[in-house]
């Protein structure tokens, strides 16, 4: 019986790899003409979100884990990309391993404290480490207080390509994207992910299977967190700016948002539902105090109309994983 079943496993296997991979192609193809049409800064934005998202995604889609403070990683990780390249002098490369590697060690202390807990505790342990965090940036003196911290250079990369260059941050923004994406890609789809999702179904028979679940959930734990501080760190450069904005708990509703609308569990979802929210705001933002109330009317339909996010629902309708 088991042999006859492995056929259909790996055909079906195959046939899921060959859809990610026409996909993968076609969103690279799509990011590579999209600067000829839509304003690059605009791009960059939602490049940088939908990294943040897709980090986010790999916790709350693949092990269960809802956190309402990953703008602790997201805002610190910014701050020190930001101070580094400005007050210190550091090229661009540098500064985002620095902040990165801040947000990697916050989500390590971060995530030691928070995955004793599971559901609504872990929650609240992670939206509280956040917002301590968020009054320190509030009061320290290097963040700039309300002000932030303005004119980050982009200085040069590896001291050859110039980031003033719309054209070459973009493509740097792009490059870096991807690259966080296929990582993803490659955690889910690894025995290391497949832990995950076990963990994510029955964490007592995972437990019971002999696994030492809390460590397989701290290391996705820091994982989800470095990525989304490599978000931070290229969004501050992008835009030259860290401010209290992303380090504020409406950003990490955001994030969730993006993955819930895009489509929780799936690949390509968060990077969809990045792109509408930034979408959303960019494009409403005449609108003036009636964004929020139409941004939620949008968000009401598609919850109703895309039980399983966008990319989710047209994934069913195909027949195909996304």
């Amino acid at each position: 019986m088991e042999r006859a079943l492995e056929p259909s496993l790996l055909a079906q296997s195959r046939e899921s790899g060959r859809s990610l991979g026409t996909a993968f192609v076609a969103m690279v193809v799509l990011f590579a003409i999209l600067p000829f049409v839509v304003y690059p800064v605009f791009l960059m934005k939602a490049l940088c979100f939908a990294l943040f998202a897709c980090a986010f995604n790999l916790l709350i889609g693949y092990v269960g884990l809802a956190s309402f403070g990953h703008a602790l990683f997201f805002g610190w990780a910014s701050y020190v990309t930001a101070y580094t390249a400005k007050a210190w002098g550091w090229p661009p490369e540098l500064a985002i391993v620095g902040g990165t590697a801040i947000a990697a060690l916050l989500g390590f202390i971060a995530g030691g404290l928070a995955i004793r807990r599971q559901g609504i505790y872990f929650a609240m342990i992670t939206l509280a480490l956040a917002q301590m965090m968020y009054f320190f940036a509030l009061q320290a003196k290097f963040t700039g207080g309300e002000d932030g911290i303005q004119g980050v250079p982009r200085g040069r990369l590896f001291g050859v390509f110039d980031l003033s260059h719309e054209t070459t941050m973009y493509v740097f923004v792009l490059v870096v994207f991807l690259a966080g994406f296929l990582f993803i890609c490659r955690i889910i789809n690894s025995p290391f992910g497949e832990v995950l999702k076990a963990i994510r179904e029955n964490e007592l028979r995972t437990i019971s299977l002999g696994y030492r679940t809390e460590r397989y959930k701290l290391v996705a734990f820091v994982l989800s967190a470095t990525l989304a501080g490599l978000a931070g760190a290229m969004n501050s450069l992008v835009f030259q700016l860290a401010s209290l904005t992303d380090v504020h708990w409406t950003m990490s509703g955001d994030v969730l948002l993006m993955t819930l609308l895009g489509g929780l569990g799936t690949v390509f979802g968060p990077v969809v539902g990045a792109f509408i929210v930034i979408a959303m705001q960019n494009y409403l933002a005449p609108f003036g105090q009636w964004v929020l109330v139409i941004q939620g009317v949008i968000f009401v339909v598609c919850v109703l109309l895309f039980r399983r996010g966008v990319v989710g629902e047209l994934a069913r309708l195909v027949r195909v994983q996304l």
